[in-house]
């Protein structure tokens, strides 16, 4: 992998990271992730920079194949751009289960 594709997978790993550490923050209770704003704010700018990771990766090496990618990049434009038409609920399942499943591609990929 080129080392400029390789920093940006560095990137998402490490935010899948920060996200697994929310998670368990929040004892992976929703309820406990919606009344806490500073979780709320952290997730959002951590899928915000799994996105921009992604694109950039994907711009690096386009034989890089990473599954949902345009999903990705989608949501991070919208948290960027429509950030109030994102439900609370829809960013807890992602953390909960797409992420984990991000980590199992990545890793496949070293």
């Amino acid at each position: 992998m080129q080392p400029k594709t390789k920093k940006y997978v560095l990137d998402i790993e490490s935010a899948i990271d920060e996200i697994e550490d929310l998670v368990a923050l929040c004892e992976k209770q929703y309820v406990k992730f919606e009344n806490n704003p500073l979780a709320i704010r952290s997730l959002e700018r951590l899928l915000e920079i799994i996105g921009e990771a992604t694109k950039k990766a994907l711009e690096s090496n386009t034989s890089l194949v990473i599954a949902n990618s345009q999903r990705i990049i989608s949501l991070r434009n919208r948290l960027a751009h429509a950030y109030d038409s994102i439900q609370l609920s829809v960013l807890w399942s992602i953390a909960l289960k797409d992420v984990p499943k991000l980590k199992e591609e990545l890793e496949r990929l070293k």
